[in-house]
């Protein structure tokens, strides 16, 4: 091979490595942003199940029975 053949393969290679650590540190980017999404996903489950449970014990107290619940306004 000859020098300007060699020096094309290097720079290919030079690029190619080049290419491989910017895809390594985007999905190590990415990662990093899902497992955050995750983290936050999970905190606002437990809030909207927290949320729900006392908007069912709030209706109980006020309506022991649901046979007691008042109507719908467009009755």
């Amino acid at each position: 091979m000859n020098d300007t053949g060699h020096d094309a393969l290097e720079s290919r290679v030079t690029e190619l490595e080049t290419r491989l650590a910017f895809q390594e540190q985007t999905i190590g980017e990415l990662n990093d942003a899902l497992a955050q999404a995750r983290l936050e996903l999970s905190a606002q489950t437990g809030l909207l199940r927290r949320m729900m449970d006392d908007l069912r014990q709030a209706r109980t107290v006020q309506f022991p029975d649901a046979s007691e619940e008042p109507p719908p306004p467009h009755y």
